[in-house]
């Protein structure tokens, strides 16, 4: 098969912070696949056609790159941050698996991006700085339960958190019942990070203690990142650092 599968990762938002590699990739590309706002980020030009659809039809989309590539095209499939990242590389490789066998002998590559976790701790500091898990807080493909399983473990293991998709219109009681879990595990006004649009122009950085911490502090373009126990905040005339030493106390 002379066809070609992308999935590449745009960043966080600013131009400057997506990838050489990706930059590359969509120069090549005959057609780009992905979210409607993540298409639209992209600048149309001869030769190129971009194919948007909507954040809920995510196998949809991977099996129509999967169809186009098969039939010769070079295609990129984008998300936003990291495509490996609660993005569309585990949704391509899901529609690889339960798709025809040819599939499989396609020339497929995964170009990592900066993701929204990671440029959000960097604006703050090095919250991340020790050990780290990343949590989605949406539902939508998985059940509450789960979520709140690994809230509450996650707090007892000392781990400092990051939490994507908090709270979205469609389900905001969700972030409503992380907090509480959070606030009723740790017990503690360790630093939390509400990290909204980082690198574009609607940037906003706020650090809050978990204890006053509330549900519209986030949206759908909020990262939050909870701290550890060790977690610390050094102040400074305008944002304070945050950052978890690597060491620990034994």
């Amino acid at each position: 098969m002379s066809g070609r599968l992308v999935i590449a990762g745009l960043g966080p938002g600013a131009e400057a912070l997506v990838t050489p590699d990706v930059s590359a990739a969509l120069a090549e590309a005959t057609d780009v696949v992905g979210y409607i706002p993540y298409v639209a980020r992209l600048a149309p030009r001869p030769g190129l056609t971009l194919h948007a659809s909507d954040n809920r039809v995510e196998l949809d989309r991977a099996r129509h790159a999967l169809e186009m590539a098969s039939a010769g095209r070079s295609v990129v499939v984008v998300s936003s941050g990291d495509p490996g990242v609660f993005a569309m590389a585990a949704a391509v490789f899901e529609a690889v698996e339960g798709g025809p066998l040819a599939w499989r002998a396609l020339d497929i590559e995964v170009l990592p991006g900066i993701t929204a976790m990671l440029a959000a701790a960097a604006r703050a500091g090095a919250p991340l700085g020790h050990d780290f898990c990343a949590i989605n807080l949406s539902d939508n493909l998985k059940p509450w339960s789960l979520i709140e399983k690994r809230l509450r473990l996650a707090a007892e293991a000392d781990f400092a958190m990051a939490f994507y998709n908090p709270r979205s219109k469609a389900r905001p009681e969700g972030f409503v019942k992380a907090l509480d879990v959070l606030q009723r595990a740790c017990g503690d006004a360790r630093p939390v990070i509400f990290a909204r649009a980082v690198s574009t122009p609607e940037e906003k950085i706020r650090v809050v203690p978990l204890d006053r911490c509330t549900s519209e502090m986030a949206d759908m373009r909020t990262v939050v990142i909870v701290g550890a126990s060790t977690t610390r905040i050094i102040p400074r005339d305008g944002a304070p650092f945050v950052y978890t030493p690597r060491s620990v106390p034994a």
